[in-house]
């Protein structure tokens, strides 16, 4: 049976943490910014933490890393 591979479009977009967590950018930073409020857009600014009930999912796509 070969290897499973790696799935590179998530690769790109999430970072494996020490403690086994997944990090990535926040949705919602692209346009239309007129419609949020100054907190929103500075809360948006850094990385957040993957919601524990999608990380299995996505620690298979990952499996490789």
């Amino acid at each position: 049976m070969p290897k499973q591979k790696t799935h590179r479009a998530s690769a790109k977009r999430f970072k494996k943490t020490a403690n086994g967590g997944l990090k990535s950018a926040n949705a919602f930073t692209s346009h239309r910014f007129h419609g949020k409020t100054k907190k929103q857009r500075r809360q948006l600014r850094g990385t957040s933490m993957m919601n524990h009930t999608t990380l299995k999912t996505y620690n298979k796509l990952l499996s490789n890393i």
